[in-house]
């Protein structure tokens, strides 16, 4: 099987009567790209930033139709945009409960298990920790060093020049991971619980940095770990039910 990584050769390409039949896609940029006459059955899209722009099926713009599902599958999900102090501590408590049910319904057998190029349950919460860490610690509270040892940085971190000696090498055990979550779940708990829309209108610096001028507010922040906690929820479910 061929592989393409890095390249950007298909860039303005046209591809006619062409198989990209069991075809693989990850980490890629397939914006703008417009498919005709396509054979598209069992084709599957997921991307975390489908709900920043449009994907046409038909002539329908189905991404709120996406978003709508995904919020009736997931009770509390629209919350994730919430605006108010309230708004935003109810999301919180939603998508709190739902990550105890799924975690409390995981047979030990299964908690290190995954799909293939997927994380693990573990290490999902892993990067729970991790995502908490940035926003909650680094990009609301302005801590210097705000990351966990045993947090899990995304894919390809490594190679983008990110400092990878902060983090364990080893693997930690489920339990220790259910402690640190606990920690950084309470820490957004009790942040939230004394928040005032004022507070959730300042400006903070992007944790992450990056070559744009986005500066989050609290609320930015705030809403960031809801969009992860939720996606990650998301995938997690996904991939157990797979795995059963």
């Amino acid at each position: 099987m061929a592989d393409y990584t890095g390249t950007k050769e298909f860039e303005g390409a046209t591809f006619v009567k062409t198989s990209f039949k069991g075809a693989k896609l990850r980490f890629s940029d397939v914006s703008g790209v417009t498919m005709r006459a396509v054979d598209c059955d069992g084709l599957d899209i997921d991307s975390h930033d489908l709900f920043f722009g449009k994907l046409i099926v038909n002539g329908v713009d189905v991404v709120p139709l996406v978003d709508a599902e995904l919020n009736r599958q997931f009770p509390g999900r629209e919350l994730q945009k919430a605006e108010t102090p309230e708004g935003l501590r109810a999301g919180w408590v939603a998508v709190q409960a739902a990550w105890q049910e799924t975690v409390d319904s995981t047979p030990p057998k299964l908690r290190d298990a995954h799909v293939e190029d997927e994380w693990s349950l573990a290490e999902t919460l892993r990067h729970l920790i991790l995502a908490t860490d940035a926003w909650l610690r680094g990009g609301i509270l302005g801590i210097e060093q705000p990351f966990h040892e045993i947090g899990l940085i995304f894919t390809g971190a490594a190679s983008m020049g990110f400092d990878m000696s902060m983090f364990r090498e080893d693997t930690p055990t489920f339990d220790e991971i259910l402690t640190v979550r606990a920690e950084r779940q309470q820490m957004v708990t009790d942040f939230l619980a004394t928040a005032t829309a004022e507070l959730l209108a300042e400006e903070r610096t992007n944790p992450w940095g990056g070559g744009d001028d986005w500066r989050p507010t609290v609320g930015d922040c705030i809403r960031v770990i809801l969009e992860e906690e939720w996606a990650h929820l998301r995938y997690v479910r996904r991939d157990l039910a797979l795995l059963s």
